[in-house]
């Protein structure tokens, strides 16, 4: 006779939720694997400097105290974000990442059915964050030039409707909503419906015609900004972002939160990376400019690239992006994969971005389907460097 286990009879009594069942399962960049050849992590919008020294010194100062809860109100570097933007620390809240943050917003906004509308592709998250509180993702498809369709997004909403994602610059596409166009669909967009602007990307925003989310928050009543320390600021591994929102929205925000969510040594780091924004400039000077040379040089390949305000590529890749990831990988370059649409790639280090273009060479004769060689990018670089410098 055999025994039936009682975790396996537990297992089978306890009904999940159904919600569970369609979410798509969110997938990470991939990583370095064991190899011979010398392989650059260009897959999670990593920053590719290491911290800053006074970061370092600020996060060593407190890791003597991992053992007491942190700070759960974040009080220091509330104040110093309000300070940073001039505005109340009534409007600022915290979560363990930007991503942590969005789904405070509609863990707090949305009941059972409602609707959360965003560009589509954009943020892989979105559309898990919203199955997980009930919601209805309503993806509306971006332009034929990798940008947010606002009129299309302002026609998808309905009287379900509770939340507008605009993520810009887009993940993955790069390209970002200009000032008057986001003036144009806010002029649209119900009173009682939260937009809003995922900004995780806009240290990298060089366009002087981009909105800028700050400025429509100080405008229009129902608007939220997310900001990350994530990507510019280089603290991805800690985990921390916030959002600027009416004090009304980010009181919701902070009941939702995961108690003792943003560690201390998360807060620490950022206090610190505020007080050396001129460093952290000098970094994204440099990033940007790395992505401008890469764009430059796919252009000259003859890519069709659209232009990037962020700290990645896009490459519109179709039927052929597996074969594409898998061709950056033999020459050891980890990208990020998208189902049959495309590839996005980080900005790294030097070394990195020239052993990107040399595999982009290659990849552009796959994806059009004929022949191609690496002549014109140059030769890969021999650092060992993994994730940048």
């Amino acid at each position: 006779m055999t025994t039936q286990h009682p975790e396996d009879s537990a297992q089978s009594a306890v009904t999940l939720r159904a919600a569970l069942r369609s979410l798509p399962p969110y997938k990470p960049g991939k990583s370095a694997a064991a190899s011979d050849v010398v392989q650059y992590k260009l897959s999670s919008n990593e920053n590719p400097y290491p911290p800053l020294p006074s970061v370092l010194d600020a996060v060593n100062q407190v890791s003597p105290e991992m053992n007491l809860y942190p700070d759960m109100t974040c009080q220091a570097v509330t104040q110093a974000v309000a300070n940073r933007w001039g505005m109340e620390p009534s409007s600022v809240s915290f979560g363990s990442g930007s991503v942590e943050v969005a789904s405070q917003i509609i863990r707090a906004v949305c009941e059972e059915g409602d609707e959360v509308v965003f560009a589509w592709r954009s943020f892989e998250a979105y559309p898990i964050l919203a199955g997980l509180a009930g919601a209805t993702a309503v993806k509306v498809p971006l332009d034929e030039n990798e940008r947010h369709d606002l009129p299309a997004m302002a026609a998808a909403i309905t009287e379900r409707t509770k939340v507008v994602l605009v993520c810009t610059p887009n993940n993955p596409t790069g390209t970002s909503v200009g000032t008057d166009e986001l003036h144009e669909f806010m002029a649209q967009v119900p009173s009682n419906v939260l937009v809003v602007v995922d900004e995780a990307y806009v240290h990298f925003n060089v366009d002087p015609d981009a909105a800028r989310g700050i400025d429509f928050f100080r405008e229009y009543p129902n608007v939220v900004v997310l900001h990350t320390f994530s990507k510019a600021y280089g603290l991805a591994g800690l985990r921390i972002g916030y959002a600027i929102a009416p004090a009304h929205v980010s009181a919701a925000l902070r009941a939702v939160a995961i108690p003792f969510g943003v560690t201390n040594l998360a807060q620490q780091a950022a206090l610190a990376s505020l007080a050396a924004e001129s460093e952290i400039e000098e970094r994204i000077t440099a990033l940007v400019e790395q992505r401008d040379h890469v764009h430059s040089r796919l252009t000259e390949q003859g890519w069709d690239v659209p232009e990037s305000q962020a700290n990645f590529v896009w490459l519109r890749t179709g039927a052929k992006t597996q074969d594409a990831e898998e061709a950056f990988s033999r020459h050891g370059v980890i990208v990020r994969a998208f189902g049959d649409e495309g590839i996005r790639v980080s900005i790294g280090s030097p070394a990195g971005n020239q052993a990107f273009l040399v595999a982009a060479q290659e990849v552009l004769g796959l994806v059009r389907g004929t022949s191609s060689t690496a002549d014109s990018a140059g030769t890969p670089g021999t650092s060992n460097t993994r994730n940048g410098g």
